[in-house]
């Protein structure tokens, strides 16, 4: 350790104290369960701000590349004394992770998630905007959304049982750390959650190329859910048929948005006509 007992050093990568960090891309695609990486400065600061604001987040333990400790004090400085930062020099540090490109700051978290998705709705305000996504299983469009909801004020994204990991280390750092700032719940089958998103007093604007309606004459009111589908496939055509169906003007030629950029023009919308930017 060091003087101060802060940081405790580690010079062999199977260094059990670290094996959450092994080998990281095979455990990310064996999926981590409620547990996750966080990767980087900004990911790292999105968690530590998380945890201090609430109790959706539990920050395990750091590991450090040796050469940034120096300039992660401010950082570190918020993070609870009992959680332990592990440092490194390069060689153990890639041996240990797998591959060089790890940008020598890491952290394992915890994700608490809601009792219920209908506690997690009860706990958003009269006035609420949330993405609602189905079926995204690409790791770079969950967290662009993730970032577009964080950009544009919303209260929340709620995930279908189809969808991938927000916590999966890919999707966290395309969303620049929103993953961990944006509130989000899964919510079983998409009926289930078109169900529930109802029954709580939300209208379901289903984003479709052939939505009835143009996105610029859209009015929200006072709890919106915009509802994304998968690329290619879309929503599906039961659920269309029983919600306001939005379509976002494009000139002709071209088949669709990709879905993250969708939900960011979407959310922009509705986000100026709510008043949230």
């Amino acid at each position: 350790m060091d003087g101060q007992g802060r940081f405790i050093r580690i010079d062999d990568p199977a260094d059990p104290r670290i094996a959450e960090f092994t080998a990281m891309r095979d455990r990310d695609l064996a999926g981590r369960g409620d547990r996750f990486i966080a990767e980087g400065r900004v990911v790292l600061q999105a968690l530590v701000d998380a945890q201090a604001g609430d109790a959706r987040f539990v920050l395990e333990k750091i590991l450090l590349l040796e050469n940034r400790v120096e300039g992660t004090g401010d950082l570190l400085d918020h993070v609870e004394p009992g959680c332990p930062v592990y440092v490194a020099g390069r060689d153990v540090l890639d041996a240990a992770v797998g591959f060089a490109m790890h940008r020598g700051i890491l952290a394992v978290g915890r994700h608490v998630p809601p009792a219920s998705f209908d506690a997690f709705l009860s706990r958003l305000p009269d006035r609420a905007l949330l993405v609602a996504a189905c079926g995204i299983s690409n790791h770079d469009n969950i967290g662009g959304i993730f970032r577009n909801a964080g950009v544009f004020g919303a209260d929340g994204v709620v995930l279908d049982s189809s969808c991938c990991d927000p916590l999966y280390r890919k999707a966290i750092r395309v969303s620049v750390g929103a993953a961990l700032r944006v509130p989000f719940c899964r919510a079983g089958s998409i009926a289930e959650m078109v169900r529930s998103l109802t029954l709580n007093g939300f209208e379901v604007i289903g984003l479709s190329p052939q939505g009835s309606q143009t996105l610029s004459a859209f009015e929200p009111g006072r709890r919106v859910a915009l509802l994304a589908g998968t690329e290619g496939e879309g929503l599906p055509a039961d659920i269309l048929e029983r919600l306001t169906t939005l379509r976002i003007e494009q000139a002709p030629g071209m088949d669709s948005l990709n879905v993250a950029t969708a939900s960011g023009i979407a959310l922009w919308q509705a986000a100026c006509r709510m008043g949230r930017v």
